[in-house]
């Protein structure tokens, strides 16, 4: 029995994505022509690179909110399937040879903040970096130095968020193991007397970008270039918005 277009996409699971057929295509249709880097390169977008994660990311606050109207978590999930703001999706077999991401984003390993959900992004898109506090840890470092050395990746987005359990944790006295006061350590060099925890979250998530090129020669040298752009924010779980820091 012969399907319509939205038929199609909603058995796909691709429904309310905006994604066109014409991302379906088998191997040997026009998108899959060109060389590895074009076909890794159809969701790069033409501007800006921090412009299009802010505009991603308003779309996705939209649905996110529209989310919270509703006390059913199935319709919830449903609301959020139909609607997610996903518009590209690089192709599979092009993944499995290589990846060209167009931003990376050094941000907290909590739960609530998947990078990908929160910008609207596909695979391929974002090169993360995670870890409680978004500190410029030591590996870290090096996975960005990797990001903008071997990949060109011109962004790095280094996002804090709202109610961090490991700021949190810096901010108070309580006991901690020795790595987990090994983690909070930068935070609290970042910390500002009298901050709230929103406050807190901001100044080390400025702090981290600020010493992504102080403790990186080759970011420090890419900044200087006019190859990296280094930007601090905050995202705000409730409201789903990403603000600039």
């Amino acid at each position: 029995m012969a399907h319509s277009r939205r038929q199609l996409l909603r058995l796909l699971g691709l429904a309310g994505t905006g994604l066109a057929l014409n991302t379906l295509r088998p191997a040997s249709a026009a998108a899959a022509d060109g060389t590895l880097t074009e076909r890794l390169s159809v969701c790069r977008p033409a501007g800006d690179p921090l412009q299009e994660l802010l505009r991603r990311n308003r779309d996705f606050s939209r649905t996110w909110q529209a989310a919270e109207r509703s006390d059913d978590p199935l319709s919830r999930a449903t609301l959020l399937h139909e609607t997610w703001p996903l518009h590209c999706q690089v192709r599979p077999d092009a993944l499995a040879a290589g990846q060209r991401p167009w931003a990376s984003v050094l941000c907290c390993a909590d739960s609530r903040v998947a990078p990908e959900w929160i910008f609207a992004c596909g695979a391929g898109e974002l090169f993360e970096v995670r870890s409680a506090g978004n500190t410029a840890f030591d590996a870290g470092v090096a996975s960005l130095e990797y990001a903008v050395a071997e990949l060109a990746v011109p962004l790095i987005l280094v996002m804090g968020h709202s109610g961090c359990g490991a700021v949190t944790a810096a901010m108070a006295s309580n006991p901690l193991t020795p790595l987990l006061e090994e983690l909070v350590t930068p935070i609290r060099a970042s910390l500002k007397p009298g901050a709230d925890l929103a406050q807190s979250v901001r100044s080390n998530a400025a702090a981290a970008a600020s010493a992504l090129p102080q403790r990186s020669a080759l970011l420090r040298q890419a900044l200087a270039d006019g190859r990296l752009h280094i930007q601090a924010a905050y995202f705000d779980i409730g409201s789903g918005e990403v603000s600039l820091v």
